[in-house]
């Protein structure tokens, strides 16, 4: 009997061990998200950028050097709001590295199948991550951005997907040169996502009005000057829109900014 009470008394203390220690990581890494909305610092971000069949090298130099052009406009953004940090986003690229699978999708809506997407996805970024060389764990968010040759020649693919309020974001882009900044305005998409920032459109992908307009306040209304980043389009007249197609056309619009932490201006 003692030594059953000895045994139960050790298994209950390792298991309280344990417990401990996934809740310090979990306050810890709650912590760490939240800081990064807090804007006392640049956000470090890793773009990590995966190749899947034989994109245009010109299409992967220019990513790099319009990924440079991103940063100083996102600056821009944010002193529009607010005059701290002197940068709002470091963005360091990594790659390319080649792949043959595609990130993992979600099968189905159950718990069973996010459980199952969860590790797969879980999996196929350890092998992504051990490709390119890079820990993730010091960078506030990671963005994957996985290319490909378009497969037509006047209809491009692009799809997200990131973790609401946490720290992976996956985007996958048919890539040319033409596609280049359409290819960062997504980034960035997901990227906030991550920052805590919700969309902006309709479950038809039309601009929600006044929170998905750039010039919420503008007269006339319409058109639009700028894309907010968490819209789709710029909206030219009501029920009206178009996609981005520089890097220039990009805004922050109050509702996310207000979402990400950034200060009204006033």
């Amino acid at each position: 009997m003692t030594r059953s009470r000895t045994f139960y008394r050790v298994r209950v203390g390792l298991l309280l061990s344990v417990l401990l220690v996934v809740l310090i990581y979990a306050a810890a890494t709650i912590r760490r998200r939240r800081a990064r909305n807090d804007w006392q610092r640049t956000v470090n971000v890793a773009v990590v950028l995966v190749r899947m069949g034989p994109v245009d090298e010109a299409a992967i130099v220019s990513l790099r050097d319009r990924a440079r052009v991103l940063e100083d406009h996102l600056t821009r953004e944010l002193h529009r709001h607010r005059a701290t940090p002197e940068k709002a986003f470091s963005l360091v690229m990594y790659g390319p590295v080649d792949a043959t699978e595609a990130p993992p999708v979600v099968a189905g809506e159950g718990m069973i199948d996010l459980l199952k997407h969860n590790y797969a996805q879980w999996r196929w970024l350890r092998k992504i991550d051990a490709r390119a060389a890079i820990d993730c764990g010091p960078f506030d968010s990671c963005v994957y951005l996985v290319v490909r040759p378009p497969a037509h020649e006047r209809q491009w693919f692009v799809e997200g997907s990131s973790e609401q309020g946490g720290r992976i974001g996956i985007i996958e882009v048919e890539l040319d040169p033409a596609m280049v900044d359409f290819a960062l305005f997504v980034t960035t998409h997901e990227l906030l996502h991550t920052l805590g920032a919700l969309d902006k459109y309709d479950g038809t992908g039309r601009t929600l009005v006044p929170i998905g307009l750039a010039e919420p306040e503008a007269s006339p209304l319409y058109p639009q000057r700028f894309v907010e980043i968490m819209a789709r389009g710029r909206p030219i007249s009501e029920g009206s829109e178009k996609p981005p197609e520089t890097l220039e056309e990009l805004r922050i619009g109050p509702v996310t900014a207000t979402e990400i932490g950034w200060s009204l201006a006033k």
